[in-house]
C-alpha cells in the first residue's frame, strides 16, 4: 500500500543518539509495579532500527498535530502527563498538567462539567485515549480519556499556531456512574464518543448527555477511531482479537467484523484516511494470549488495514523490549512508524515497514 503523502511537514534526519524526555518522571513513579516497566530503569539505547524517546509514564496513545512537527502522547498511570513530542528533534516536554495551566471554561458547550481538574496532586492525573479534532487556523480540539480525580472526557483547545503549541483546558464530561472509558473520538456535528467498560460505545451530546451508540454492544470495545466522513466507527475488540466497523446514523446499524490474530489495543487512521493502523498484543511466542498473562513478555504487533474492505496484513512484530512493553498504538509519520506503550516508559519509532 502506498506511503502517506499528506503529512505536511518534512522530517529532519534522525539524530544518531535519541534524546531522553528527562526530568519529568516523578519519584513516585520509579517504584516497581507488577506488569509495568520501571520508569528510567532500562537504558534509552536503540534496538536494531528501533529508537526511543524515554522517561515517559505509560504513553499509551499518540495523536498527530497536523501540519506541524508535533505529536501528543498520553500517560495512563499514576504520575502520567500529556507530553508534547517533537518529531524532528526526538524530544518530549510536559504539556499538562503544569503548575499554572491555561483554563477557559466553556460552560455552554459542557454543561454537565463541574469545573476544571484538581491538579493540586498532579500525579493523580492519568491520560488514557486521545483524539485530536483538526480546526481552523491551526486551533484544534484535543479530547482526553481521564482517570484519576474523576472519570471523564477532558477537552482542551490546542493552539498549534505558536511554537511550541499552547494547550488550554475548556471543559469536560464526567462519565455516567460505573462507566470506565478507554478510547475517544469526536463526532460530526459536535459531541464525542467513547468506548466504555470494554463492552460498548457511549456518545455524548451537550443537548442530551450520554447515551448508547446503537449496535455497539458486544464489541469488546477498547480503542476507537472514526472515518473521515463520520459515517463509521472502528472499534478495537481487544479481548477477542477483532476489529469491528460500525455504521453511525443508520437504522438498522451495519456491523462488519474481522479477526486480526492479535489483541488490538488502539486503532489510528492515517491523516488522509486511506489506511487504518491497529497495534496490540500476542503472547511471547506470537500466539493468542491466555491467562495467566505474562505482560512484560508479550509481543508487539501492528497491522495495516484497508478501512473500506477491512483487508489487512501485519507489518510489524517484535518481542518485548526492556522499557518498551508491547505497542498499544501505531501511527505513520512521514517515513516512520511511531509506537506508544501502555506498560512502558518510552515511545518507539522506526523506519516504516514496507
Amino acid at each position: 500500500m502506498k506511503a502517506l503523502s499528506l503529512i505536511l511537514f518534512v522530517l529532519l534526519p534522525v539524530v544518531s543518539t535519541v534524546l531522553q524526555a528527562g526530568g519529568q518522571a516523578q519519584s513516585a513513579n520509579t517504584r516497581q509495579e507488577p506488569g509495568y516497566a520501571t520508569v528510567g530503569a532500562a537504558p534509552c539505547t536503540p534496538v536494531g532500527e528501533i529508537r526511543f524517546i524515554c522517561t515517559l509514564v505509560s504513553p499509551e496513545d499518540l495523536a498527530i498535530v497536523p501540519g506541524t512537527e508535533w505529536l501528543i502522547a498520553s500517560g495512563n498511570r499514576e504520575g502520567g502527563r500529556l507530553h508534547l513530542v517533537s518529531v524532528r528533534q526526538k524530544t518530549a516536554s510536559v504539556l499538562f498538567p503544569t503548575p499554572k495551566p491555561n483554563v477557559r471554561f466553556d460552560r455552554k458547550a459542557y454543561p454537565i462539567c463541574p469545573g476544571p481538574l484538581d491538579i493540586e496532586k498532579p500525579d493523580a492525573f492519568r491520560a488514557h485515549g486521545l483524539y485530536l479534532k483538526p480546526g481552523e487556523r491551526a486551533v484544534h480540539t484535543l479530547y482526553v480519556v481521564h482517570h484519576g480525580t474523576r472519570e471523564s472526557i477532558e477537552v482542551f483547545e490546542l493552539n498549534a499556531g505558536t511554537a511550541p503549541p499552547i494547550l488550554t483546558w475548556v471543559g469536560c464530561a464526567p462519565a455516567p456512574p460505573k462507566q470506565v472509558f478507554n478510547g475517544v473520538v469526536a463526532l460530526p456535528g459536535g459531541g464525542f464518543a467513547a468506548t466504555s467498560n470494554a463492552t460498548d460505545v457511549r456518545q455524548y451530546l451537550p443537548s442530551t448527555g450520554w447515551s448508547l451508540v446503537p449496535g455497539s454492544e458486544g464489541t469488546a470495545a477498547n480503542g476507537l477511531e472514526i472515518s473521515k466522513d463520520g459515517q463509521w466507527l472502528y472499534i478495537a475488540g481487544w479481548a477477542e482479537e477483532k476489529l469491528t466497523r460500525l455504521s453511525l446514523g443508520r437504522t438498522p446499524s451495519q456491523k462488519d467484523v474481522v479477526k486480526l490474530g492479535f489483541r488490538p489495543d488502539n486503532v489510528r487512521l492515517s491523516l488522509d484516511g486511506s489506511v487504518l493502523f491497529a497495534a496490540g498484543h500476542t503472547d511471547k511466542d506470537g500466539r493468542s494470549i491466555v491467562e495467566p498473562r505474562e505482560p512484560l513478555k508479550e509481543r508487539s504487533n501492528v497491522a495495516r488495514i484497508d478501512p473500506k474492505t477491512l483487508e489487512f496484513r501485519r507489518i510489524f512484530e517484535h518481542s518485548a523490549i526492556d522499557g518498551f512493553v508491547t505497542s498499544t498504538t501505531g501511527i505513520q509519520i512521514g517515513n516512520e512508524l511511531w509506537l506508544g506503550a501502555q506498560r512502558g516508559d518510552r515511545i518507539a519509532f522506526l523506519p516504516m515497514p514496507k
